[in-house]
């Protein structure tokens, strides 16, 4: 299989919020947690850890948060035209952010090596061999 080349470019489903990934992700993660089963209707959601400077944006963007499990916030920019989840953020950690990869033009760094709240895991998945696992958020 021919690598991955950077920059990626990714949008939401109208467009209208289009970026660049300009290097590869720090993981790639599953996360199987109830909210993230809301957010992605299947069994888990895929979130792919990136430094805050290796992506860059074109677009108009609303926002939600929520707090998390373990009291940070869990904010949300989206493409206030069509709804698409573009990516996540802690603002006490300004520094990554928590890309929503399946609306890149390449989707092969799409490969969890980590997955997540298990405890809330959907009982038909199966996780595969040689991923890290944990049953609630990692600290």
């Amino acid at each position: 299989m021919e690598s991955v080349k950077y920059p990626i470019k990714g949008s939401c489903q109208c467009g209208e919020v289009t970026y660049d990934l300009l290097e590869p992700p720090l993981m790639v993660v599953a996360c199987h947690c109830k909210e993230c089963q809301k957010l992605s209707t299947s069994a888990f959601s895929i979130t792919a850890v990136v430094t805050t400077k290796s992506v860059k944006f074109s677009g108009a963007m609303k926002e939600w948060s929520r707090p998390s499990d373990s009291g940070n916030i869990n904010g949300a920019k989206f493409c206030p035209s069509c709804g698409n989840r573009l990516y996540h953020f802690d603002p006490n950690d300004p520094d990554k952010l928590k890309l929503k990869p399946s609306n890149l033009a390449d989707t092969r760094i799409i490969k969890p090596t980590v997955h997540v709240w298990l405890s809330e895991k959907q009982d038909w998945y199966q996780v595969p061999e040689g991923v890290k696992t944990f049953d609630k958020q990692p600290s």
